[in-house]
């Protein structure tokens, strides 16, 4: 599927793992780079990236340029089945690999409090999201934001869904993310609810399909 002259959406394929990591760490401080906060680089890509190229990759797209890959949308098509099969068969290598932290989490680093994430992962599927069962992530480097790419890639995953039946999805975004709240918002996804203190929250937008 070609996004433009200058971009081209295709298919995940698993020589693109390495990119993907990339481009989520580079838009993993609230779509700014991340890279200066982390001190292991893959930690990001881990919770937000591997398990869905890796248990989904049906529903992985990526965005390319002549540069390389710079944007991904991934979905997860039954948020149940996912977070089941993430529990089961993705996390357990990485908790074997990757320290749990201890002592005072106040002065845990950003990669601990990752590391202590995939040791303990927080699966958010309360009953407001039952009518949006499947869910996604969207990531875009700055050289291809402001394109109509997200949209493209956006409109990509929802086809792909409404071919496997779903009724809805929906996906978080931090609340400091003023940007992406106003792209969702423009996708037609309505607010379902909000998680978190007011410094930090967590907000959880759906949207019906087809």
């Amino acid at each position: 599927m070609t996004a433009g002259p200058e971009f081209t959406i295709r298919p995940y394929a698993s020589e693109d793992l390495d990119s993907v990591y990339r481009v989520c760490l580079l838009t993993g401080d609230s779509g700014d780079d991340a890279s200066e906060l982390y001190d292991d680089p893959w930690a990001l890509g881990h919770l937000y990236a591997g398990p869905y190229v890796t248990l989904e990759p049906e529903l992985a797209f990526v965005l390319e340029d002549r540069d390389g890959l710079c944007g991904y949308v991934l979905g997860a098509a039954d948020t149940r089945r996912f977070h089941r099969r993430m529990v089961e068969s993705w996390l357990p290598p990485l908790q074997l690999a990757l320290p749990e932290p201890h002592g005072d989490e106040r002065q845990w680093s950003r990669t601990a409090r990752i590391y202590y994430r995939l040791h303990h992962p927080e699966l958010v599927y309360p009953e407001a999201l039952e009518p949006y069962p499947s869910h996604l992530h969207i990531d875009l480097l700055p050289r291809c934001q402001g394109r109509g790419n997200g949209r493209r890639l956006m409109e990509r995953l929802l086809e792909a869904l409404v071919e496997l039946w779903s009724p809805g999805v929906h996906l978080g975004v931090g609340s400091a993310n003023r940007r992406a709240h106003g792209f969702y918002e423009a996708m037609r996804f309505v607010e379902l609810f909000r998680q978190g203190d007011d410094g930090h929250q967590s907000i959880y937008l759906g949207r019906r399909l087809p």
